[in-house]
């Protein structure tokens, strides 16, 4: 067996074992991510410091910036419940869309809120509004939440100005503007399929627990005197709108612009939500009339509940450093060329053996985008902006248990591992294969 092959082999052997532990062995995630990272980093010829060290890597790298927006963004979640104004965005998206197609406004929703920031912060900022409606409406959370994150993931994958996707722009030589106009002509009928239409018919096959620590502290309350709906939403759209102008900076200033230096600052994700946060304490605790003391309270609740959540999600960090460090990402980058396959689907096939291989989309799309683009570049012919879209796309599938999205999503919707890979990973994989055939769709048009 050669040494790539080898390394494959392991990693496959590595995803099983977890799937394993934790959902046969009832062994804490935590814990079995951080076994089989060693055991993985060991077996595939790494020294056991180094193995240990990218481990740490992971977590650190992992944890540095998800650990902010997570608490930020659930201190923002605990004051819409608490003050009301997550139950008043509820109340009216059921009253514009109606009960039985408040799971269409949640996608939308999601698909402009995600368009200018990253997965994380978008999911941490509209998780309220999933678990206020599933309440008021008696609805399952898995069919309303599908949705929100089905559109959070289509933009986070396939539509500058997200990173991975604007190195993708310029990896192929891309028209920024037709990328965006092909993303969304591609992405929203993905997001449909993938959210409201496969959430309806996954959700009765799903039963959640009764409880839901997050629910609760999340979930919105029934309270006089409630924010008016344009401030609430005003509030939750703070970090959207400073991203925007950071966005907008980079097109129209020049990049030693002090206007442009100070919205990139402001716009930056863990800063925007700062300000956001530190807006509401004004304009949602105003109307309660909240005293200093119950917004400290406030802010200390809600962050019991994300400590598992946050250990998890770097443990799954861990664990795709040490897949990378080990060799594996290497190996599906020196297969790729052997596979003789059309440049969209190529594209796809790189970016979606290194989704599975790493678990992260952003490694999965520059990777693919670096290794295909000097291909492209020698074979006129196939669009650069739906390379783009293609490799976007091969970036989201078959999320598992090596994705920190996939630990989010479940511990946020409290579903074991099976249910989440029933749920979240076939909804990804809905994303990256239909993602991809309207791509090819759309080549034949243009």
């Amino acid at each position: 067996m050669t040494t790539d092959a080898r390394l494959l082999s392991l990693a496959l052997v590595a995803v099983v074992a977890l799937i394993v532990l934790i959902a046969r062995a009832k062994l804490h995630p935590f814990i079995a991510l951080v076994l089989v990272s060693l055991t993985m980093g060991i077996s595939a010829g790494m020294a056991p410091a180094a193995a240990v060290k990218a481990f740490q890597d992971g977590v650190g790298s992992t944890l540095g910036f998800i650990a902010v927006v997570v608490a930020l963004g659930t201190m923002l979640g605990k004051m819409m419940a608490e003050s009301g104004a997550a139950t008043r965005i509820a109340t009216t998206l059921i009253a514009l869309f109606g009960e039985r197609r408040v799971h269409w406004a949640i996608m939308i929703v999601a698909f402009i809120v995600g368009i200018p920031v990253f997965f994380q912060v978008g999911f941490v900022l509209l998780i309220p509004l999933v678990f206020t409606i599933a309440r008021r409406t008696g609805m399952s959370l898995i069919k309303i939440g599908i949705p929100l994150v089905a559109g959070l993931s289509v933009v986070h994958g396939m539509l500058p100005p997200h990173p991975a996707a604007m190195l993708a722009v310029t990896a192929y030589n891309a028209d920024v503007g037709l990328t965006i106009l092909y993303g969304l002509l591609v992405g929203l009928p993905t997001a449909a399929l993938a959210g409201p239409i496969f959430a309806s018919w996954i959700s009765p096959r799903i039963v959640l627990p009764t409880e839901n620590p997050l629910a609760r502290q999340l979930g919105g309350v029934s309270v006089e005197n409630m924010p008016g709906f344009g401030i609430s939403l005003f509030t939750v759209l703070i970090p959207v709108i400073l991203m925007l102008l950071a966005s907008a900076a980079d097109v129209a200033l020049e990049a030693e612009s002090s206007l442009r230096l100070t919205l990139h600052f402001i716009g930056s994700p863990i800063v925007a939500l700062l300000l956001a946060l530190l807006f509401s304490f004004w304009s949602l605790g105003r109307a309660r009339h909240f005293s200093r003391e119950e917004v400290m309270k406030f802010c200390n609740d809600c962050l019991g509940p994300t400590a598992t959540i946050l250990l998890v999600i770097g443990a799954g960090g861990g664990f795709n450093q040490v897949l990378v460090q080990s060799g594996v990402g290497r190996a599906i980058a020196d297969l790729a060329p052997s596979l003789h396959l059309s440049l969209l689907v190529l594209a796809w096939t790189v970016a979606a053996l290194m989704r599975i291989a790493t678990g992260s989309a952003t490694v999965a799309m520059t990777t693919a985008a670096g290794i295909v683009a000097p291909i492209a570049l020698s074979t006129p012919g196939t669009s650069a902006e739906l390379l783009v879209l293609a490799t976007g796309a091969g970036s989201l599938v078959l999320s598992h248990v090596n994705d920190s999205g996939f630990w989010l999503i479940k511990e946020f919707f409290g579903m074991t591992v099976p249910q989440t890979l029933k749920t979240w990973t076939v909804a990804e994989t809905i994303i990256g294969v239909a993602g991809l055939g309207f791509t090819i769709l759309l080549s034949f048009a243009i």
